[in-house]
């Protein structure tokens, strides 16, 4: 990259924002009369599937198509409501219920809408997060107390709460986007009192990343996430309970297979591995790349953006800047904090939260079969987040006149 690619460089174009960063403005919450099939059954969305009545809803849908959808905020919505449709749809019944089938009413349009989109045929972190959300009081700041979802799954206040405190983390990383832009602009112009203060910038968000994350302890009940919300986020790869994947009638003849939610898909992340060259062990990286695919493009481009740049921390190695050294090693520790954190939040609502369960179902006689070590994205959990954390560590730099932070 070189000065002109900089002069060349409009955030717009990534579908960012120095104002929301990677969450989309003020998304729509209505779509046109026309997809009123759509709007009715994403409204009762929950009530639907705890008194499993969805499926037949869904079957009872006309096929509707994409030529009243007028734009992309229309189409972004359409996308939030039939992905929050397809997944209550899947698992209406639970983990020994899965179908094999979705119906063509919703298939269709599903692999219409995701095509413009370029997004995979299962709900992402777009879908879930950084598009499903509106302000109580449109004047107000967006804090957990103003915000809500526009379309819910099954889980209550957990459910919302998750959501919404996933979306506080998104909120928090703003400033650190806006910095790492300055932070490539500086490099780019070797002004290192800019990319100072950029990094600066960086650890501070990255610090108060941590500080939301830490709220889901607050709103999420670990029971309710392990046995109603989580099953609602998995998906048909590399899961047991639906090992031939799933067919979409008229959109594909052949079963697909797809990777259910997981915080992998939050670009913010792998940004920051890219501009700190953190390296990942091949497995690990090889899951984290794949969780690129499930990405809005135009924010994969960005992380391809940052990629492409002068290597940072090379450039704070051969400065010999103390000042550079210590908040570059700043930013890496904190962002290894967070990654400690996210650690001890999949072990209470994940491995603590099903061994309750499966203890439960023992004592009651049945024997449930569950995901447990498996994130919801197909991972084997806490070994790919302990190896993604450890190798976070390692990209501390090491200077013998500065003592490390």
């Amino acid at each position: 990259m070189n000065s002109q690619d900089l002069a060349n460089f409009k955030v717009e174009d990534y579908n960012i924002s120095e104002e929301y960063g990677f969450i989309h403005k003020n998304p729509l919450d209505k779509l046109p009369q026309y997809y009123k099939p759509w709007m009715d059954i994403a409204e009762n969305l929950t009530l639907l599937i705890e008194t499993k009545k969805l499926r037949k809803e869904v079957m009872q849908m006309p096929q509707l198509g994409l030529e009243h959808l007028t734009d992309k905020r229309e189409m972004v919505l359409a996308r939030v409501l039939l992905s929050h449709i397809v997944m209550g749809y899947v698992w209406q019944d639970g983990e020994q219920g899965a179908i094999k089938v979705l119906p063509q009413a919703l298939a269709v349009p599903y692999y219409q809408i995701s095509k413009v989109l370029g997004l995979p045929l299962i709900m992402v972190h777009s879908d879930f997060v950084l598009a499903n959300w509106k302000q109580k009081d449109p004047l107000g700041t967006m804090t957990i107390e103003n915000l809500s979802t526009i379309v819910s799954l099954p889980g209550g206040e957990s459910l919302q709460g998750f959501v919404l405190v996933t979306l506080l983390v998104e909120v928090a990383a703003i400033p650190g986007v806006k910095a790492v832009i300055q932070a490539v602009k500086a490099l780019l112009c070797e002004d290192r009192q800019t990319l100072l203060q950029a990094m600066r910038d960086m650890a501070q968000s990255i610090d108060k990343m941590g500080e939301a994350l830490q709220l889901m302890y607050d709103y999420v009940d670990s029971d309710v996430y392990y046995n109603k919300i989580r099953i609602f986020l998995s998906g048909w790869k590399d899961n047991p309970s639906m090992p031939d994947g799933l067919i979409y009638e008229g959109a594909s003849d052949d079963p697909l297979f797809f990777s259910g939610g997981s915080a992998a898909q939050s670009s913010v992340f792998h940004v920051y591995d890219e501009l700190f060259g953190i390296h990942h062990q091949p497995e690990s990286s090889n899951f984290l790349l794949k969780m690129r695919q499930y990405m809005p493009p135009a924010h994969n481009s960005f992380i391809e953006w940052v990629k492409g740049v002068p290597k940072l921390p090379e450039y704070v190695q051969r400065s010999g800047d103390l000042d550079l050294t210590s908040a570059f090693n700043l930013c890496v520790t904190t962002l290894t904090e967070v990654r400690s954190l996210h650690i001890r939040i999949v072990s209470k609502y994940v491995t603590s939260a099903g061994a309750r369960a499966r203890k439960k179902e023992l004592t009651a006689g049945s024997g449930g079969q569950h995901m447990q070590e498996r994130g919801t994205g197909g991972s084997l959990a806490m070994a790919f987040l302990k190896s993604v954390r450890d190798t976070c560590k390692e990209g501390l730099l090491q200077n013998n006149t500065a003592a490390d932070c």
